[in-house]
């Protein structure tokens, strides 16, 4: 599979790593849309959101847990911020492998410009 996201998982792609366990990465976008703004992605590879399987649902729910656990380590839980699923090419994704863009750090306004070309 040439899935850029699974490249990244297995370490063939280096990637700024901000929390990893058996199950899910988090690493910094390369080009980011604020001063926060990490990825965090499953390991397993599923297309989109529209690729969920009900099995994959604990899967997505620790996905949003860790969300929380990142956002109140990078010091944005309080202040806020957003958490970002492009599914679909009107959407923005160019990255087949299900992910969000925690993004976060600066008072973001109406931001609607957030596509896989910051990934």
């Amino acid at each position: 599979m040439d899935c850029l996201f699974c490249k990244i998982t297995e370490g063939s792609i280096p990637s700024q790593k901000v929390f990893e366990n058996e199950r899910i990465l988090v690493f910094k976008d390369i080009q980011p849309a604020a001063p926060v703004h990490v990825l965090i992605i499953p390991k397993k590879h599923i297309g989109s959101m529209n690729d969920v399987e009900e099995q994959d649902l604990p899967l997505i729910a620790e996905m949003h847990q860790v969300a929380q656990q990142v956002a109140k380590e990078l010091g944005v839980a309080e202040s806020g911020y957003r958490l970002i699923n492009n599914c679909g090419p009107d959407s923005g994704q160019a990255v087949h492998h299900i992910h969000y863009h925690l993004i976060g750090g600066a008072k973001l306004g109406a931001l609607t410009g957030i596509s896989d070309s910051h990934a």
